[in-house]
């Protein structure tokens, strides 16, 4: 496994650069830990020489890997300095020795490696726009990555951590209220609804009016998902209502758009409604459209909740350190998923299939996004790095999920045999991670405003 590598890897240069730019990142482990957030710095002081000495020979898979993580890092540190040819004659190597259907190396370094490319390409070119930003291809897209994102939540408990820890935290914040409206920023197929409903269904007192505003990239898509969702509500008994919304948050001019409030008297109607932002947080491709625009509808909307899933990986920086970050980040993920090597019966065919599409249409493109495209001289985009530090900036504070969220995730990971997950409680969050690295941080928001209640949890405990 190419996280093993990174370990093993002899202590050059990159590797404390590596080292540096992930030490802020890792999962809790224990009081003595030291904290060590300069990984930007740390990355910009390794540039004059990424690799020092090979060390003594490993042999087999070990070998190789450290063969491609060599590659790979001498390759970034060409495309930062802008030594656009020297970059371009690594490629091939990282080519012949990668694989997308390989061990879990070849793989993460098979889709870096394109994402180089890509990115040699656009510095060649000066432009470069991620595919699924283009309109006609939008439905087409959407179902492809709809598609990987059940086989996703089939083969990993990243998704069903993010569905089931806001669920509940959503839940908890509306006990008691019968009016329910739900704002999805990027509801794609609307997976994680119906858990809602079904609990929301199982209580003596049922909701006397359920909506959900989704918005998305196709109204096609978003009409589709509007019909099932509706079908289940009313399988259920549930009153139901939904809106579309094509386009981002960030774009939106005017909160009462997202309300549904065009009329004196729907406005009326929906004054005593109970409403909830939630999104997940992903590199697939640009959820908010502006980040400042987002912040502004949230201050406007005031919503009694916020829930959102965040990928613990930075985004600011310069193009060697968020590389280096991202190629610890994407590799845990890759382990996390197993090793392709080798064949096996039809059950581990179909598993592998899988496992590729996720890794091709999800992770492979947020590696493509991150390297290719990523990064503030790039898009002239000023993005928000922690949007818990900006929804605390906006006027909103924190909601512990240490209750019954908290006992949720714990009871997700003991149904399945994922070994190596860990689950942590810091703060008010929920952190999912991959032996030592944390890779989703769950929070929730509401006004500092509201009415007080218990908000905070206290130090950090692992499962």
């Amino acid at each position: 496994m190419l996280q093993g590598v990174l370990s093993r890897a002899p202590t050059t240069d990159a590797a404390a650069a590596g080292t540096a730019a992930t030490k802020a990142k890792r999962a809790p482990e224990s009081p003595g830990d030291e904290d060590d957030g300069e990984e930007g710095r740390a990355a910009r002081g390794k540039r004059q020489q990424l690799l020092g000495p090979a060390g003594s020979a490993v042999e087999g898979a070990e070998t190789r890997g450290l063969r491609l993580l060599s590659l790979l890092l001498r390759c970034a540190e060409a495309v930062a300095m802008d030594q656009l040819t020297e970059a371009r004659e690594l490629l091939p190597e990282i080519t012949e020795l990668s694989s997308p259907f390989g061990s879990s190396p070849e793989r993460v370094a098979a889709y870096f490696g394109d994402a180089l490319c890509a990115r040699v390409l656009s510095s060649y070119l000066g432009a470069y726009s991620p595919l699924s930003s283009l309109r006609p291809l939008a439905a087409a897209q959407s179902r492809r990555v709809a598609g990987a994102f059940q086989a996703y939540n089939a083969l990993s408990p990243l998704v069903k951590f993010s569905h089931f820890t806001a669920n509940q935290a959503i839940l908890q914040a509306l006990d008691g209220e019968d009016r329910l409206h739900v704002i999805d920023l990027d509801i794609m197929q609307g997976l994680q609804w119906p858990g809602l409903f079904h609990i929301l269904a199982s209580r003596p007192r049922k909701p006397r009016s359920l909506r959900i505003t989704g918005l998305g990239a196709s109204l096609d898509v978003l009409e589709a998902t509007g019909r099932r969702l509706a079908d289940f509500a009313a399988s259920l008994g549930l009153p139901f209502e939904f809106q579309p919304i094509e386009g981002k948050i960030g774009h939106v001019a005017d909160a009462a758009v997202l309300l549904g409030q065009r009329h004196h008297h729907q406005q009326h109607q929906q004054q005593d409604e109970a409403t909830v932002v939630h999104w997940m947080h992903h590199c697939l491709y640009d959820v908010t459209g502006s980040d400042v625009g987002t912040v502004r509808l949230l201050r406007s909307l005031r919503p009694k909740l916020i829930t959102i899933v965040e990928q613990d990986l930075g985004h600011k920086g310069d193009f060697l350190g968020r590389f280096v970050e991202a190629l610890h980040y994407y590799s845990a993920l890759f382990d996390a998923l197993g090793d392709g090597a080798g064949s096996g019966g039809a059950a581990e065919q179909e598993s592998a299939a899988e496992r590729h599409a996720v890794e091709r249409q999800l992770l492979g493109a947020e590696i493509r996004n991150i390297v290719a495209v990523g990064g503030p001289k790039r898009t002239g985009e000023v993005r928000v790095e922690r949007w818990g530090d900006e929804l605390r900036r906006a006027g909103f504070r924190p909601v512990s999920l240490a209750g019954s969220p908290a006992t949720q995730a714990r009871l997700l990971l003991g149904m399945y045999p994922w070994k190596g997950y860990t689950l942590a409680e810091e703060d008010t969050c929920l952190k999912l991670g991959w032996k030592d690295l944390s890779l989703l941080t769950a929070s929730a928001w509401e006004p500092a405003d509201a009415a007080a209640g218990p908000t905070a949890g206290h130090g950090s405990q692992e499962t």
